[in-house]
């Protein structure tokens, strides 16, 4: 028997409460993302009914489609959290309130010449690639301090912190080390950005939440824990 939203929407925060325990932290120190690329308007309906208010995204068009259809909810957080071209910052800076996967400089001047001001600064994580894949996107770490710097200058931009996708790993302890290198340098980053707002790790997925958990992760992006598997 399949599970209802609202009981694998209960699931997945028994789970990050857990895992939060288990590590030490408050129960309050991570927000759970509920990440929704693919499934329809209806099902986030159902979750925002059960008290789920962030909502991540992949797809521009698709997420437009969606805030069309649920425009009544207006608490919604929107996250955008996928690959970011240059011909798609107008509407993701017009529409969301986070993005999490901000590379390059280029995109994040767009980002902030393209917001609204009546919308006020949106909040960025810059997307680290952690595990140094050749197919993945992010920054490397070598070029993360100036890419940090540029984005905190920019006047509608809020640099919030870092997000990352660790190349898949078998077992907890292998899961952990990205997670803590991630941790190590946004430790670094707020000493060397002292004035910036730097306050998020987001960080941990469906199949390594635990571990993301436990290196400090502030905010975890599940989808097929809440939603099912991707359609």
């Amino acid at each position: 028997m399949t599970a209802t939203i609202a009981e694998s929407l209960s699931s997945a925060r028994q789970r990050l409460s857990q895992a939060l325990q288990d590590a030490g932290r408050n129960v309050d120190d991570a927000l759970l993302l509920a990440v929704s690329k693919t499934k329809p308007a209806d099902m986030l309906r159902e979750a925002y009914e059960h008290g789920q208010r962030n909502f991540g995204e992949n797809y521009v068009q698709e997420a437009i489609d969606k805030q069309h259809r649920l425009g009544d909810l207006d608490d919604i957080v929107w996250h955008f959290i996928g690959p970011l071209q240059s011909n798609k910052t107008r509407e993701v800076a017009s529409h969301f309130d986070w993005v999490h996967s901000v590379d390059r400089e280029k995109i994040a001047r767009r980002l902030s010449e393209q917001r609204p001001e009546e919308m006020g600064p949106l909040n960025i994580c810059l997307q680290v690639n952690i595990s140094s894949e050749a197919s993945k996107s992010g920054v490397s770490l070598d070029k993360l301090d100036e890419l940090a710097r540029q984005v905190a200058a920019l006047p509608h931009l809020r640099l919030r912190g870092l997000m990352a996708i660790p190349a898949p790993a078998d077992n907890p302890r292998q899961q952990r080390e990205p997670f803590a290198h991630l941790r190590q340098t946004f430790v670094h980053l707020r000493e060397l950005l002292p004035d910036a707002p730097l306050d998020t790790l987001s960080m941990g997925m469906s199949a390594d939440m635990e571990a993301a958990v436990f290196e400090g992760a502030t905010m975890v992006r599940l989808g097929t824990a809440i939603f099912g598997a991707r359609d």
